[in-house]
């Protein structure tokens, strides 16, 4: 299947914080033009997109109204569409996501579709049930019927619109950001020194395939670039699979400060982490906690480090190609201590101190949207 070259891209989720690194991407050169959808087009994010140039369009509007994605797609040729889970929940974004994709096929003028995506662990553990992650698999199953409806429309038609999908996990600058799952604080290590530390559920031989937002614009903008080769790919993405013992021994080479990752039980977690103060709340703030197909937040985040304490090594359940991710992106982000070192020099130059300042917990800042969203609870997208 051949693709014509595309120019306007309507994008969906260009204000989260995956969203501004691949807008910044795709009209850093001016070859392509972006529509982005935002609730609020006067909103500090929405802004910083404008002061992009005249290749930046917002239009106001919501993922979850028809009329509103019809008039998004009006115009464009390509799209890209990460919807956020914690703000649905897990049975909406899957009704949406759907949506979103037939509606691009409806349009007739959107030729390739890239879809935000996560792994369907579920499915990968075998259909386990401490695998279940609702904000993983709401978007890992839709994303294999997306895939699966573009290859049988390309059997039908050499004009079939194109998909790929986008795959991510948990940010890397959740590690020093307030509101994830492993938001660290500050605590004695074993010599008496206050040390900043991951206490989280993980266990030694768990690690975590971190994804750097900065990385996300050159790999987006690579299967724009490329839908010849990315046509039906699945592009799933990471730093590294990343052990908390070694992110502490990294943070501690980089900054010459203590740090330690302390391995707890679920009991633990839930009863020291702040996550556990919003436990019996829905894992999507617009969900029904009364629905039986809502999960709660402390439901879904057990199944989260579930997954992760069984994918170290890069052998378990969620596992990357990084031959593949160093073809696609020689520049790429390859190690935690890298993450580090840039992310403590741009720190430093943006006038905010040193990685080792910004941890503090009075210092500590949210990365993602929904907390602007009047979300305050500390839920993490991803």
């Amino acid at each position: 299947m051949t693709f014509p070259s595309f120019s306007k891209v309507f994008i969906i989720g260009g204000t989260g914080a995956q969203g501004l690194p691949i807008v910044r991407s795709l009209v850093e050169d001016g070859k392509y033009t972006c529509r982005i959808l935002t609730r609020d087009t006067s909103s500090e994010r929405a802004r910083s997109l404008q002061a992009l140039g005249p290749n930046v369009e917002l239009f106001e509007g919501s993922f979850t109204n028809e009329s509103d994605l019809r008039t998004g797609y009006s115009g464009c040729d390509a799209a890209f569409v990460n919807i956020d889970g914690f703000n649905t929940g897990e049975k909406a974004e899957m009704f949406w996501a759907i949506r979103c994709y037939e509606l691009a096929i409806e349009d007739g003028g959107i030729r390739f579709f890239v879809y935000g995506n996560l792994d369907y662990t579920y499915k990968k553990s075998g259909f386990k049930p401490e695998f279940r992650a609702g904000h993983y698999d709401g978007k890992g199953r839709i994303g294999e019927w997306i895939l699966f409806q573009a290859a049988d429309a390309a059997k039908k038609s050499s004009k079939a619109m194109g998909a790929a999908l986008f795959t991510t996990g948990p940010y890397i600058e959740m590690v020093a950001a307030w509101g994830t799952p492993m938001t660290p604080s500050i605590e004695k290590n074993e010599h008496g020194e206050d040390a900043v530390t991951w206490k989280v559920p993980l266990t030694k031989e768990g690690a975590v395939a971190h994804v750097a937002l900065d990385d996300c614009g050159p790999y987006v903008r690579w299967l724009f670039d490329h839908p010849e080769k990315a046509n039906g790919m699945d592009l799933e993405v990471a730093v590294e699979h990343i052990q908390y013992a070694d992110l502490a021994r990294a943070f501690t080479k980089v900054t010459g400060r203590p740090a330690q990752f302390v391995d707890v039980d679920f009991e633990t977690y839930w009863e020291e982490n702040p996550l556990g103060t919003r436990a019996d709340m829905p894992a999507g703030y617009s969900a029904d906690i009364t629905d039986p197909g809502t999960m709660s937040i402390k439901t879904n985040f057990t199944g989260f480090w579930h997954i992760w304490r069984n994918s170290g090594g890069n052998k378990g359940v969620i596992q990357r190609n990084y031959a593949l991710l160093d073809e696609i992106h020689p520049k790429r982000i390859r190690t935690a201590e890298e993450w580090l070192r840039i992310e403590d020099e741009k720190g430093r130059k943006a006038g905010l101190g040193s990685l080792w300042d910004r941890v503090q917990p009075q210092n500590l800042k949210p990365i993602l949207k929904l907390h602007e969203d009047g979300f305050k609870s500390p839920v993490a997208h991803i």
